[in-house]
């Protein structure tokens, strides 16, 4: 999801506000068998206005990248490049 938010406003905050909204209308409108529910983490990047097209472009690529690297691998590569120490593994 690429968003562009008022600096007023925190990641966690806009997060909350689309997890908690997207889960109320899936459930009010039974788009999913059972309750649905988002996953407990999240993370956001920031980006420059000047690479706004190349990311929308990458995002709408995703099937077709996804066949040739997996979103957990690609996440660790990017956590790797900016030098943090999280990992994220799919189970």
């Amino acid at each position: 999801m690429l968003v562009s938010r008022s600096p007023k406003l925190s990641d966690e905050f806009l997060a909350t506000v689309i997890a908690e909204s997207s889960i109320k209308f899936i459930n009010d409108n039974r788009l999913s068998e059972g309750k649905f529910s988002w996953q407990e983490t999240a993370s956001a990047f920031s980006i420059s206005k000047s690479d706004v097209d190349k990311v929308c472009k990458y995002i709408l690529s995703q099937p077709e990248h996804h066949r040739k690297i997996s979103f957990a691998e690609e996440y660790n590569k990017l956590v790797n490049y900016y030098q943090k120490s999280l990992k994220w593994e799919i189970m």
